[in-house]
């Protein structure tokens, strides 16, 4: 029997073996613990990260790290140091979580704030075409 924290690491395991950041296209990838959630994007060629936010920033800290609101302000946080950086499209490494609550809510608040403003476009695209 395994517990869900082995789970999850092999889940990642096997993720990461498919999801690479390049320079061009570094990875978004997430931590989620109890309390926190944690974002960098990672250009895995260099093998240096690129921009960092948390829950435990103190301008990024409210009454607490481990909800929706928190998450999304980490997204937002990311996106606008992602862009100072010039790093418009990142490849997302959801770190085994499933897409859901606060995972999603950091991607969604990611996606608004600009990061990957071409994939956004062209789904848009493609759902008016249906």
């Amino acid at each position: 029997m395994k517990d869900r924290a082995d789970i999850r690491r092999a889940v990642h395991k096997r993720i990461r073996r498919k999801v690479q950041g390049t320079g061009a296209r570094p990875r978004l990838a997430i931590y989620r613990s109890l309390n926190h959630i944690y974002a960098q994007i990672i250009d895995d060629e260099a093998g240096r990260t690129i921009a960092a936010a948390s829950t435990t920033e103190k301008d990024l800290r409210g009454a607490t790290g481990g909800n929706v609101e928190a998450a999304a302000r980490v997204g937002r946080a990311i996106a606008e140091r992602a862009l100072s950086k010039g790093v418009e499209s990142v490849v997302f490494d959801r770190g085994g979580y499933r897409y859901h609550g606060r995972v999603k809510a950091l991607a969604d608040a990611a996606r608004e704030a600009g990061l990957n403003r071409a994939e956004a476009a062209a789904a848009a695209a493609a759902g008016n075409q249906e």
